[in-house]
């Protein structure tokens, strides 16, 4: 697992207070980790601090998945 990917993983755990072991690359943040939409702006915002990044707010809301989220902010970093 990389960094960024781990790094995604706590991030996602934190913003959603779930457990870690939850969360798979595959996961859909709404769908399988029950993110509500309010949530899905804190993860960006999250992630944003994390990884110290912008993240254009249109194409942010098309990672729907943690993978799409890990491949998405290794192309910023």
């Amino acid at each position: 697992m990389s960094d960024v990917e781990q790094r995604v993983k706590k991030v996602v755990a934190q913003v959603l207070k779930i457990d870690p072991a939850r969360i798979k690359s595959e996961s859909r943040f709404v769908e399988d980790l029950g993110a509500e939409s309010i949530q899905s702006i804190e993860l960006i915002a999250a992630f944003e601090e994390e990884f110290d990044i912008e993240m254009d707010d249109e194409r942010a809301n098309e990672v729907k998945t943690v993978g799409s989220a890990v491949k998405f902010i290794q192309k910023l970093v």
